[in-house]
């Protein structure tokens, strides 16, 4: 077991005054007024309007299009289809990195999947490109859509997620299975989800010659600058993208899709601006969604309730022609303990669009299975669920051997059950009722997360006049990352927040990497960090080599940055402010770039995991099945936390999250046409505000210093992982039906469950 404590600090101790501090969000003014222009928002002179045509089909050939009655439409200025779309420098189908995912660029007439884009009409009006559209009138030959996870023929993926391992193997399941005292053996399906983010996929572009001017909603500002810089075959510099406001991206905004190189390609046909958005129900197949899961665990315990053997296996789906395997089963390899652990995975082709990243991907649905799969495991026992995890976590992650911090685990448990109130939990369901009758259940779940990191940089400016620019390519979904990264840069400047002009969300500032699997704080926080630190180490070199100044000589003992000057650390009595010393040495600014990456020798010796604990009450009308969630309570551990107030806000979406996956959300997909039938935010069902209860979220104190040099773990995942199987396991307590399939239906209850 290992106990994670702080080594040491970041070099020049500035950290506390600004991180730490639960500030409002900078930017809440301009989006509560209306002020803050996302991308669709932007009018240049002379815009078009681009509509797509999809189709209706999810599987064959477009034999025609009326193109002929689209263009005679009043106000239609183009229509473009395969035939005359302008050219790619790359194949929208090429693969060269384990990033890159296919898309339809119109590149022939082939249907891959229904709304799948297969023409584009641009107009003057929104109105006229939208009624060209419908004039196309396509016709089809169709083929037979294959749908469901039993409609196409399974084979074993050669990866699930992105380059991990679709099977490992530790210790003999099989055998310990043969010889347990207690084991059970259980298949929990998941529906296909979509994003839903409020704002939708969509692009204005224009073209001066070859340099490209871009408003678009990215959780990945150079990763798509360099994207569509190999697709136009131009410079990346020639690439400009605006992108500093995010209505929710969830994972679908992290990559580059078919709409927005069609916005792209409609501008460089007409050769004026041109705005394409997506219409809500064109979301739903060219801008990725989380697969369907069929998932079945063993598990198998010592007479003593001691896990011997985990056995997860995932069945999911990707598109016919393209590679994303949801990583279902690798839930169940970091978080419990038992010598014996295997996970694997088998997968579909089916006629949809391809699934890819979409909030938790894999541990979201894994976890559900998992955690509920726990509970049944320690109600074979005789154990209280708590009592069975709390005996069975992992102080080592189980298969690498790795130490992670599962002290903060325990914590999670302790403080989130003592909060909750669990020791009066009735080990039994069916046992408690509230003042109207209706069925009280609780139940629990336990979160987990990689604490991920991937490479930034950031620019950090002093200048004489005493102002101070930080500079990065961040971007921000609704996180609250201007703020967040706005208090690293503070601190990291030994300055107050608003001395510290914090600038984010264009291509042409430093990469910020990818907002993307709750590592954006971590990645662009350290990269701001490091270069806060490079600057005040010039500052330093400029002081402490000056005869003239009060720190010359200070080399050795050092100095300490604080409130805009540097202080002996040997005699804090002797300063001098930044501005003083940049004056003496006849400078204008001191500028310096910083970068941040993960530690391999950290990684490879650490398990680098946020870890949780959610627990739920539910209450069911005993006579009609509807269930309703009415108070949750989660606790986590993750690491340093930069803002408990945006931290906070995050973790009550993670929860929501949760009960939208064990209550709400499902695609239902026609198996006759392979279209959606509910691609819509009216019957495409989320939590609305009457379905949220109360919620608490307790940050348990964590110090890793092995994760990066700031301590930070993402947050707006993690609470997912928790959640939903909390909800899940209430409503078994309640009830004493147990279903294993999602959302949880009222007829699933008075049918009596099992999915």
């Amino acid at each position: 077991m290992l106990d994670i404590i702080p080594t040491r600090d970041p070099a020049h101790i500035r950290h506390g005054s600004n991180s730490g501090q639960p500030l409002t969000r900078r930017d809440g003014a301009l989006k509560v007024t209306g002020a803050a222009r996302y991308a669709a928002d932007n009018h240049p002179p002379k815009m078009l309007y681009a509509v797509m045509a999809v189709s209706s089909i999810a599987r064959g050939r477009v034999v025609s299009l009326d193109v002929a009655a689209a263009k005679r439409h009043p106000g239609v200025v183009e229509v473009m289809t395969e035939q005359n779309r302008p050219a790619l420098a790359e194949d929208p189908d090429a693969k060269t990195n384990p990033f890159m995912f296919r898309y339809e660029a119109m590149q022939n007439d082939r249907v891959r999947y229904a709304n799948q884009p297969i023409a584009v009409v641009i107009a003057e009006t929104l109105e006229a490109a939208t009624e060209g559209a419908a004039l196309l009138a396509p016709t089809y030959e169709v083929e037979p859509a294959r749908t469901g996870l039993d409609g196409n023929e399974s084979f074993v993926p050669p990866a699930v997620g992105v380059g991990n391992p679709s099977a490992l193997r530790h210790g003999d399941v099989d055998g310990a299975l043969k010889t347990s005292a207690h084991a059970i053996d259980v298949t929990y399906e998941t529906p296909a989800q979509y994003h839903n983010a409020m704002e939708p996929h969509g692009i204005v572009a224009q073209w001066d010659g070859d340099k490209l001017s871009i408003d678009t909603p990215t959780q990945g500002l150079v990763m798509m600058q360099a994207r569509i810089a190999g697709l136009f075959g131009i410079p990346p510099g020639n690439v400009h993208i605006r992108s500093p406001f995010l209505g929710g991206g969830f994972g679908s905004k992290g990559l580059i899709s078919g709409p927005v190189v069609l916005g792209l390609l409609a501008a460089k046909l007409v050769q004026r601006p041109v705005k394409l958005v997506l219409r809500r129900d064109q979301m739903y197949g060219p801008v990725g969604h989380r697969s369907p899961t069929r998932q079945r665990l063993r598990m198998a315990t010592a007479k003593d309730g001691a896990l011997t053997a985990i056995d997860h296996h995932a069945k999911v789906a990707s598109s016919t022609f393209d590679d994303f395997f949801e990583p279902a089963a690798n839930a169940s390899h970091s978080l419990y303990a038992s010598p014996a652990i295997a996970i694997s995975h088998e997968a579909v082709r089916l006629d949809n669009g391809t699934p890819l990243f979409m909030r938790a991907p894999g541990e979201a649905p894994g976890s559900l299975a998992l955690e509920c799969a726990i509970d049944e495991m320690a109600l074979a026992c005789g154990m209280d669920p708590l009592a069975f995890r709390l005996k069975n976590y992992a102080e080592v992650e189980p298969i690498s051997g790795r130490p992670f911090s599962s002290k903060a685990l325990r914590e999670c448990y302790t403080q989130g059950a003592e909060r909750f109130g669990w020791a009066k939990r009735p080990l039994e369901p069916r046992q408690m009722r509230d003042e109207n009758g209706f069925l009280v259940g609780w139940g629990m779940g336990t979160a987990i997360f990689p604490a991920l990191m991937f490479a930034a940089e950031a620019r950090a400016v002093v200048r004489r006049d005493g102002s101070a620019t930080m500079e990065t390519g961040a971007h921000d979904m609704g996180q609250g990352a201007w703020t967040a990264l706005a208090q690293i840069a503070a601190d990291a400047l030994a300055l107050g927040i608003d001395e510290v002009e914090f600038k984010a969300g264009t291509s042409d500032l430093p990469d910020a990497g990818i907002a993307g699997g709750s590592a954006h704080t971590a990645t662009a926080g350290s990269a701001i960090h490091n270069a806060g630190a490079a600057v005040i180490a010039k500052l330093a070199e400029l002081a402490t080599s000056d005869q003239r100044s009060p720190l010359f000589g200070a080399g050795n003992a050092g100095v300490i940055a604080r409130g805009g000057r540097l202080h002996r650390r040997d005699d804090d009595s002797r300063s001098e402010s930044y501005v003083d010393i940049l004056a003496r040495a006849g400078l204008a600014e001191v500028e310096a770039r910083g970068n941040g990456a993960i530690d391999p020798a950290a990684q490879a010796n650490y398990a680098m995991q946020a870890h949780g604990a959610v627990f739920a009450e539910v209450k069911v009308d005993p006579e009609l099945g509807q269930i309703r969630v009415s108070r949750m309570v989660g606790a986590f551990a993750a690491g340093r936390v930069i803002n408990p107030r945006l931290v906070k806000s995050q973790y009550f979406g993670g929860m929501i999250w949760g009960i939208s996956f064990t209550l709400h959300e499902e695609a239902i997909t026609d198996r006759r046409s392979g279209r959606i039938m509910n691609a819509n935010l009216a019957e495409y069902h989320v939590p609305v505000n009457a379905d949220v209860p109360p919620m608490e979220a307790l940050m348990i104190d964590e110090h890793d210093p092995y994760v990066n040099p700031l301590g930070i773990k993402g947050v707006g995942e993690i609470a997912i992982t928790g959640s939903a199987g909390a909800v899940a396991n209430a409503v078994w307590h309640a009830t004493g039906v147990r279903v294993r399939r999602f959302p949880i239906r009222i007829d699933d209850l008075l049918k009596g469950g099992d999915g």
